[in-house]
């Protein structure tokens, strides 16, 4: 019971401090909500691109040319099944040679002249094309090692994967992904740096409170309790804007749009997204407040010895 009435008391002290201190702990509240929004803001705009690049990457394909003299349909599925089993593959689609003739006649064909040819003289017997395995592979960086050990089954005559523009394209993608994550760890660390900063100067005011506490034998966990929960009171509310206004702003622009952005880029839907989104920056809040009250009283603590 000693604890649990310790606990709300810290709780209510902590309350108390941000009354009594308002303007700091409103400067303090202010760097919170500033930053979130720019870190808000940012990783919406990352999170969506990540979305996008990974949907574009996932749409490129490997090409399997199956022999022309495998024809048994129970050892095609068998080698479709050793395909899908290959580590990063994430499906297979089997086409015969006439579906990939029509796939041909539909997607290269602007010549009537040329489709009726391609139509009447090349079905059956005469068709050229091979029966294929069309292998969409998990992440891009795997389709190369994927396809030679595709090229290694017996009964594949050749693997077509595009050249090395599809390298290309799969490597700039991998590239967006990977700056946008850095770019928003580089802003929550800023975030972390000035709001610590904000705080610290918040609580360096307070020195002598913290000082006479000491003096009259407070202990030091303590004396930084009501520090602590006004740091995360102070984190609560400086997440609170950046929350409304980042939701508010995307459920806007997802209405608008469709969830289609210029026709091309496909937003994320708005729940569950949005949900987690508060969470994390409500989680950004609470944790850079509770730090930088830490560290902040701990060194204040250590200077009053």
């Amino acid at each position: 019971m000693k604890y649990i009435r310790r606990f709300f008391r810290h709780i209510r002290e902590g309350f108390v401090g941000v009354k009594r201190h308002f303007g700091m702990a409103f400067s303090a509240s202010s760097a919170v909500t500033i930053t979130l929004l720019l870190v808000g803001v940012f990783s919406v705009f990352a999170v969506n691109m990540a979305f996008l690049t990974k949907e574009i990457e996932q749409s490129i394909s490997l090409v399997a040319l199956i022999d022309y003299d495998v024809s048994d349909p129970g050892r095609i599925t068998a080698m479709k099944n050793e395909i899908t089993a290959i580590e990063g593959v994430d499906h297979v689609i089997y086409r015969t040679k006439d579906e990939e003739l029509d796939f041909y006649i539909k997607e290269y064909g602007n010549d009537e002249s040329t489709l009726a040819e391609f139509s009447e003289n090349y079905r059956g017997a005469d068709n050229p094309f091979h029966d294929t395995f069309i292998v969409y592979v998990k992440d891009g960086i795997e389709m190369s090692k994927i396809k030679d050990s595709i090229a290694r089954m017996k009964g594949i005559d050749s693997v077509q994967d595009g050249g090395s523009n599809t390298y290309t394209l799969i490597n700039i993608l991998h590239t967006i992904r990977y700056a946008g994550g850095v770019l928003i760890l580089a802003l929550i660390a800023l975030a972390v740096y000035l709001i610590y900063n904000t705080i610290k100067i918040t609580i360096a005011t307070r020195k002598d409170e913290i000082w006479i506490m000491r003096n009259v034998g407070a202990k030091n966990g303590y004396i930084r309790a009501p520090f602590l929960v006004e740091g995360i009171i102070i984190g609560i509310f400086g997440s609170l804007l950046p929350i409304g206004l980042i939701v508010f702003g995307y459920y806007r622009l997802y209405e608008v749009t469709g969830g289609v952005l210029a026709g091309v880029v496909q937003l994320l839907p708005f729940m569950p997204y949005m949900m987690y989104t508060a969470a994390l920056l409500l989680g950004i809040g609470v944790f850079v407040g509770f730090m930088g009250s830490y560290i902040s009283v701990c060194k204040f603590l250590r200077l009053t010895r």
